[in-house]
């Protein structure tokens, strides 16, 4: 069984470049990066909605009104991770996206493993763990500066992307936790996914009401243009809703660790051959010594502190 997970793990983490770049394909389509994740987490909530049914534990929904209100509100992660995805990777690329996200993502799951929040058991910080984290966030540094925002004046135009990159992976450790909570209350996987996704599509429906009447500049006045977009725009949906299954059922087999790493060399892998290539409709960015250097240290830092 473990044998056979991993390469789906590593599969499950190789996609998710792959929808963040399928994701802003479909916001070039709606006009709006508003309704183009609300209409990617739709497409994943359906498709764990089916999923659940076929399983036959979709009744472990009727369950919720029994478990504390906030265990179910892990979705909030994905909504933001979407949006952030759909707003970066055209300014950031796939490397420095990825590279944010997973340097927020090993710094969030580090507070959360030393200090035993959210269920997560205790760990003792420890000087590899430390010296991990490190080298973590600065193989992210070194991504970003590498692709020319190492001139001060840029890199101040971006801070606000920075930020948002590092957020959007420090939500993702917390909505595993979250979610794990609910995982423990309903007994039931894949019940948990489909909650997770439904919540924050629902999240989106309000943010979108929310922004028809304050911003109404936020959505295009014209007619959308899904007929002119490639067939894999809609791909989001569909490696969200298998990222979502593949690491709930991993977790409790190979551990949180040999998952987290996984997903993580899959991201940078492709993360580089996207960015190389210009594939997805994605600007073409050639790597530079500094940001392959920044992609080692990523990947030693999530070594030290996950695997060692």
């Amino acid at each position: 069984m473990e044998q056979f997970l991993i390469p789906l793990v590593l599969l499950a983490g190789a996609g998710l470049p792959v929808q963040a770049g399928a994701n802003a394909q479909l916001s070039k389509s709606f006009g709006s990066p508003l309704l183009a994740t609300t209409a990617q987490l739709g497409v994943g909530s359906l498709i764990l909605l089916l999923v659940t049914g076929l399983s036959g534990t979709l009744g472990a929904v009727g369950r919720l009104p029994d478990v504390p209100w906030w265990h179910a509100l892990g979705g909030l992660a994905s909504a933001c991770y979407v949006l952030s995805g759909i707003l970066l990777l055209p300014r950031l690329g796939a490397v420095a996206t990825m590279g944010l996200v997973i340097a927020g993502q090993m710094t969030a799951s580090l507070v959360l493993d030393v200090h035993g929040l959210l269920g997560i058991t205790a760990k003792p910080l420890t000087g590899t763990m430390l010296l991990g984290a490190v080298s973590v966030v600065t193989g992210a540094a070194c991504i970003v500066l590498g692709q020319g925002a190492g001139h001060i004046r840029q890199l101040s135009t971006q801070l606000g992307s920075l930020l948002l990159g590092l957020l959007a992976g420090a939500l993702l450790p917390v909505q595993g936790a979250v979610n794990g909570l609910l995982r423990n209350d309903l007994q039931a996987p894949l019940a948990v996914g489909m909650i997770s996704f439904s919540v924050a599509t629902a999240s989106m429906i309000l943010a979108v009401l929310c922004a028809a009447v304050f911003m109404a500049s936020a959505f295009p006045s014209g007619k959308l243009r899904l007929s002119q977009m490639p067939w894999w725009g809609w791909l989001g949906g569909v490696l969200g809703a298998y990222y979502v299954l593949i690491v709930f059922v991993a977790m409790p087999v190979i551990g949180t660790a040999v998952t987290v790493g996984l997903t993580i060399t899959g991201q940078q892998l492709i993360s580089v051959l996207v960015d190389r290539y210009g594939l997805l409709g994605l600007p073409q960015r050639s790597p530079t010594p500094l940001r392959i250097g920044g992609v080692l240290l990523l990947v030693a830092g999530v070594i030290l502190i996950r695997l060692v």
